[in-house]
């Protein structure tokens, strides 16, 4: 297998507090790769980390072979790593199309998509969005700005794709739904490192899992395996996870 994502001893300290303290992993090209953990474990500051949100005090990234470590954001997007935060914040006076237009133009290199508008469509078709492409940002609801995310995300052309906590706050019929499209994701090309609560959708999903709890790595495997790990029942999944 080839990796696209290497994170190696990752550590991001605020003042005192280490948020992420020595945290490794890797992420072939083609997984669908989950991180767990408590809430204020650490989960989304890891994110950032790789992502160029932050720039980590310690540890090495490394994405499609080349050293990252601190790279803007915008740097590590046009680079192919794209994203979605735990709180949408789209521009709330933009259509969808033109919100996700944004992303198609300036999201990747110059010139990598000839016609904008015609695969901000594209996108917004390839997640299933529910409404007009010209409704205002600030008259969606949850769902429909979750999916709005994903076509933003998806219109800079990703390798790979971050999932913050995407599927808070959906119904059992809506997870469903998302987790199709997740999965249409995965098979169109692009690997996706998905940070979830949800355990439905990471069991169900998820090649590999990563748990972090108070900043540290307490376990990795499958599914399967992380949910029987007695050390992550402790920490996270509670008993009835227990062998």
């Amino acid at each position: 297998m080839t990796a696209i994502l290497e994170a190696k001893d990752i550590v991001k300290r605020f003042g005192g507090l280490v948020a992420v303290n020595r945290v490794s992993l890797t992420v072939n090209e083609g997984e669908i790769f989950g991180l767990i953990g408590p809430n204020g474990a650490g989960k989304t500051t890891f994110l950032n980390s790789i992502a160029g949100t932050f720039k980590p005090n310690a540890g090495v990234v490394r994405f499609l072979g080349r050293e990252t470590t601190g790279f803007r954001s915008d740097v590590m997007c046009k680079l192919g790593m794209s994203r979605t935060f735990q709180i949408s914040q789209p521009f709330p006076k933009l259509t969808a199309l033109e919100n996700v237009m944004v992303s198609a133009v300036f999201g990747n290199e110059r010139g990598a998509v000839r016609d904008p508008e015609a695969w901000s469509r594209q996108m917004l078709d390839f997640v299933e969005f529910p409404m007009p492409p010209d409704t205002r940002a600030d008259n969606l609801n949850t769902v429909q700005l979750k999916r709005l995310d994903l076509a933003r995300a998806l219109a800079s052309k990703p390798k790979l794709l971050l999932l913050d906590e995407l599927a808070a706050g959906l119904t059992t019929g809506e997870l469903d739904d998302l987790m199709a499209i997740i999965r249409k994701i995965r098979d169109s090309g692009v690997t996706i490192v998905m940070v979830e609560h949800i355990m439905r959708v990471i069991m169900g999903l998820c090649d590999r899992i990563v748990v972090i709890h108070y900043g540290e790595k307490i376990a990795e495997g499958t599914p399967e395996e992380v949910a029987h790990d007695p050390k992550v029942a402790e920490a996270y999944l509670g008993e009835k996870y227990i062998l």
